[in-house]
């Protein structure tokens, strides 16, 4: 399905990016992985705390490999290590309010709006305001003209290769059991990277 696989035109870019400057969000557009792969290393000091949510953007670009590296507090390596019937209580605090946190979102709208979906839930208390600061690479496959498109994409698109991925990685498909969309942001905790190329769901 050509209509949510192809890059965005430079246009429609440029017109997401607006709308989303006016609603408090930062937005940088990069030309491609490589660009936003630096990027992100420049955003985030050493030392800092950094939950690398489920990506498949961040993944194929690098970008989870890098972080989840020596130069950051790595949340999720950690989180792995940890005994989840002994240590849940550590792990809801530790994925919910990290210094950063970083991934992608289902589809962004040329209104100004980001659309996020999870199965498990465990990225959305940090992508909605519990992580000091938020770093979103979204590939331009993902601009849509509204919010009724961007949840048509998640439904018709994003989740039926999601769920394949999960049924492959955990013996189960995937489902939108939750849903976050962000209308607003208070100015300087977020920043969208917005790709020229297509990469991810």
């Amino acid at each position: 399905m050509t209509e949510f696989t192809d890059a965005a035109p430079a246009e429609n870019l440029e017109r997401a990016a607006t709308a989303l400057k006016e609603h408090g969000f930062g937005v940088e557009i990069l030309d491609d992985v490589a660009a936003a792969r630096d990027r992100v290393g420049e955003l985030i000091p050493d030392g800092a705390s950094v939950f690398t949510s489920a990506s498949e953007t961040t993944r194929l670009s690098g970008i989870e490999e890098d972080l989840n590296g020596g130069r950051y507090e790595a949340v999720k390596p950690r989180v792995l290590a940890m005994d989840r019937a002994t240590q849940a209580d550590d792990i809801r605090r530790l994925v919910t309010t990290p210094d950063f946190v970083v991934g992608s979102v289902a589809a962004v709208t040329e209104t100004g709006s980001l659309v996020v979906a999870s199965g498990s839930g465990s990225q959305i208390p940090a992508y909605g305001g519990g992580a000091g600061r938020a770093i979103w690479v979204v590939g331009a496959q993902k601009v849509v003209p509204d919010t009724a498109t961007a949840l048509r994409r998640l439904e018709e698109h994003a989740l039926p290769l999601e769920s394949a991925r999960a049924q492959a990685v955990y013996g189960q498909p995937s489902a939108i059991n939750r849903l976050l969309v962000l209308n607003a942001e208070a100015p300087g905790r977020v920043t969208v990277l917005l790709l020229r190329e297509a990469i991810g769901f």
